[in-house]
């Protein structure tokens, strides 16, 4: 409750359990009120946090009866600091006075895939120069503008980001719907890690992908154990095939960069070395590694999913190609995808041999001189970028998006026909489809659901619900519940995850207890628990300084207890 004794509903209500690192979360109910089981006997920490109300951290002892049951008090946020520290990025990056809008979409698409923009650590002032240096870092990781966006996003910073505070005018809409809802979170890594995708194994652990580290972390949900398996060498520099780029210092040490996985029948995750162009085996059971090499000119293997025959399908979106690999003969296919114009192929037939070349001057960004986006000004619009990747759950097809061109498209799994179709909204992510084959497709720049009718070839478009007028979201990724049918979404730039109920077309918003949570690919558990990784890049600039593995139990059909 308030000082004055107002009830607040949709509080979060944590305990961090010290011995095992594992963090619970609930949402207190329309009445102020929650219950979170006892996770320790020893002493843990209670966190309350609130919008517009301070944090409330306190020792507990579970052991001792009279702090069973608690009555806690919030104090409210009185200075113009305090409220603008407490606002998510997305309030803090209306200050980017955008007047251009498909220059915002641009700025959107090319600075935003990998963390937020607004956060404490991106919002930090700075002059046009130095806006220049950090604009340059992007570049070195493909962020692909042109001469004009550099100046442009370089001046509209400096002037946005300048340490003034920002009004709220966000609204925390409460659903009762969450008072049912429990988020465990556990810390893995390290400040320098960049765990991008997660899965769970059939053995019920979670295992995520270091793709900065080429490592793989295992969790055991139960005892918050978690084991670091390292990814075998491979003869290849620092940054893999990349290593011409100026990757994150410090941040990208390996030369794999695992990105994706996927579990086979026996227990073995399908891995997709982006910076090496291979797919890495590791199972579970014996946990040794194996590694297959792509080969041909296939660059960037990015998002795999496996078939119900047991054939392994994937994205390669800097060779503008779809892999298919099965494990069984051990051999690769490589279906080239429609160019999309002169200046698209142009991209297909050289970066291969630009990447060779900006190999020989290690982490210079000599890719960039070399590249015709740059000349042309036509920036992003030289490339296809293949990029989410799902298997049709009747037809068997292999649906892909294209992030760049925005576009969707299907492979005929048996004659490898390439059929295209664009997209309403430009930015298609990370898609899925329902049971019933409708597929699901999140629009990064433009904060939208779209949904596409595989028969008819229609879409419909939902727009993200926003905190506030003039701000925006990024949904990267999103997932099919396989009981409920609704759409899980990542909103990463308001630290919220969002739940679409198809039929009623409402969306329900969980807000995540870490500040900037920046969550990829969705994915749900035995029991019903949607779960993901916090990569914001770099890590440090976590709320706690390091990654996270998240998983929310929504609690459905359950009552709070009082």
């Amino acid at each position: 409750m308030t000082d004055e004794g107002q009830l607040i509903p949709g509080a979060m209500i944590s305990l961090q359990d010290q011995k095992t690192g594992r963090r619970t979360t609930v949402y207190s109910d329309r009445d102020g009120r929650f219950h979170l089981d006892r996770t320790s006997d020893s002493n843990i920490t209670l966190r309350v946090r609130a919008p517009a109300f301070h944090d409330l951290n306190r020792r507990i002892d579970l052991s001792r009866p009279d702090q069973t049951a608690l009555t806690l008090t919030l104090r409210p946020l009185r200075t113009a600091e305090d409220i603008s520290d407490n606002l998510t990025a997305s309030a803090h990056a209306t200050k980017l006075g955008w007047h251009d809008k498909a220059r915002q979409r641009t700025f959107i698409s090319q600075c935003h895939y990998c963390h937020q923009v607004g956060n404490q650590l991106t919002r930090l002032p700075r002059d046009e120069e130095e806006w220049e240096e950090v604009i340059k870092r992007m570049e070195g990781y493909f962020s692909i503008i042109t001469p004009w966006d550099k100046k442009a996003f370089k001046k509209v910073l400096a002037k946005g980001f300048d340490g003034k505070p920002v009004a709220d005018h966000q609204k925390h809409i409460f659903d009762p719907a969450i008072s049912t809802a429990k988020v465990e979170e556990w810390r893995i890594g390290d400040g320098m890690s960049f765990i991008h995708d997660v899965e769970v194994g059939s053995d019920g652990h979670l295992y995520g992908v270091d793709q900065g580290h080429d490592v793989v972390w295992e969790l055991d949900r139960k005892t918050g154990r978690a084991t670091r398996h390292p990814m075998p060498d491979i003869d290849l520099p620092q940054g893999g095939l990349y290593s011409g780029a100026q990757l994150p210092i410090g941040i990208f040490t390996g030369k794999h960069g695992p990105h994706s996985l996927v579990e086979d029948d026996k227990g073995t995750f399908w891995i997709t070395g982006s910076l090496s162009s291979t797919l890495v085996s590791f199972n579970i059971h014996t946990k040794k590694f194996q590694v297959f090499k792509i080969g041909g000119d296939a660059l960037y293997p990015h998002t795999i999913r496996r078939a119900p025959n047991g054939i392994l399908w994937f994205t390669l979106p800097a060779s503008n190609q779809i892999g298919r690999f099965d494990p069984e003969t051990e051999k690769f296919t490589l279906i080239d995808l429609p160019s999309n114009g002169f200046f698209r192929w142009l991209t297909d037939a050289l970066f291969p041999t630009i990447l060779k070349i900006a190999s020989w001057f290690p982490k210079q960004n000599t890719h960039i001189w070399m590249s015709h986006h740059w000349y042309t000004g036509l920036g992003r619009k030289v490339l296809n970028f293949p990029y989410g990747i799902d298997i049709h759950p009747q037809t068997g097809e292999i649906w892909y998006s294209k992030l760049y061109a925005n576009k969707i498209g299907v492979v005929n799994p048996k004659t490898l026909e390439v059929k295209e179709f664009d997209t309403p909204m430009s930015g298609p992510r990370r898609l899925r489809f329902d049971k019933s084959g409708t597929l699901w497709i999140p629009a990064f720049n433009e904060g939208g659901l779209m949904r596409f009718d595989t028969t008819t070839h229609k879409f419909r478009i939902f727009k993200l619900p926003l905190l506030a007028s003039g701000e925006y979201d990024i949904p990267y990724a999103l997932n099919v519940h396989p009981v409920t049918g609704d759409i899980w979404v990542t909103a990463n730039q308001t630290d919220r995850i969002l739940r679409f109920n198809p039929k009623t077309q409402k969306f329900t918003s969980y807000p995540s207890p870490t500040r900037v949570t920046f969550l990829r690919d969705l994915i749900f558990t035995r029991d019903g628990k949607v779960c993901a990784s916090n990569s914001n890049l770099p890590a440090y600039a976590i709320e706690g300084g390091r990654p996270v593995f998240l998983c929310i139990d929504p609690g459905d059909g359950k009552r709070q207890k009082n």
